[in-house]
């Protein structure tokens, strides 16, 4: 099982100061693998075209030019069994309000059509798994942030996926919620799956990512395993690699 980017520039066009029209590239030629149980970390700061990026890994955009291949196919190639073997979870996933986390999950398992009994019994296992008992049968609305947010990473369980796409899925959350979405993917990669994960916590990526892309400004400015980057740029930590390899360059 392998993922692979091969080339990806995603174009886009806007409006600068004097209301003229300007071509701009929030990803620029960015290549790299992703290999069954390894977890890739894709860091930069805000706007660096982490989103775009991860977006296109799951399909839910179109590259300019380049490609993006999962076991060797295309999203266009074999768009069906490619959305099977994924799940795409960020940090804005939005969930229906109305129903509750037993519905939404039910909901999700017959859309990635899981039979009936394989479904029930992963709800159930996902459902001690993320301890969520108490609130199963709540409405979403009325779920605390947590309770929430384990909600959110229950539904991309339900179809037993072989790459989790993970954009920015701990940006404002705290402590607690945090926590568990990182042991979430500390768990997947013992199962062997492969994880993308974007972050603007550097730190938080030293600690859980085999390898990492360091992209800034829609370019890849370093890749490697956390200490291959630090050795590389002579420091201590990816934050300080970070400002070593853009210089003054920083605005």
């Amino acid at each position: 099982n392998m993922l692979e980017v091969r080339n990806v520039t995603k174009k886009f066009v806007k409006k600068n100061k004097n209301n003229q029209s300007e071509e701009f590239l929030a990803d620029n030629d960015i290549s790299f693998t992703a290999k069954e149980g390894e977890v890739v970390g894709i860091i930069g700061p805000n706007g660096a075209g982490k989103t775009t990026l991860l977006r296109m890994i799951a399909g839910i955009m179109e590259p300019t030019s380049g490609e993006v291949l999962i076991d060797s196919k295309t999203h266009q190639e074999d768009m069906i069994g490619i959305k099977k073997k994924i799940a795409f979870l960020s940090g804005n996933t939005k969930l229906y309000k109305d129903i509750s986390p037993y519905e939404l999950l039910e909901m999700t398992g017959s859309y990635y059509e899981v039979d009936k009994k394989t479904l029930e019994k992963r709800i159930k296992a996902i459902v001690k798994k993320f301890n969520m008992e108490s609130f199963l049968h709540q409405k979403i609305a009325t779920l605390s942030t947590g309770q929430y947010q384990r909600t959110s990473i229950a539904r991309c369980l339900v179809h037993n996926p072989e790459y989790y796409i993970l954009d920015e899925a701990t940006s404002g959350l705290d402590v607690i919620s945090s926590k568990s979405i990182l042991d979430f993917i500390k768990e997947v990669k013992e199962e062997n799956k492969c994880i993308i994960y974007s972050t603007h916590y550097m730190e938080e990526a030293e600690n859980i990512c085999d390898k990492i892309v360091m992209i800034n400004k829609g370019k890849v400015i370093a890749q490697g395993t956390p200490t291959e980057i630090c050795k590389k740029t002579k420091t201590t930590n990816l934050r300080d690699s970070f400002f070593a390899l853009i210089g003054d360059k920083y605005e």
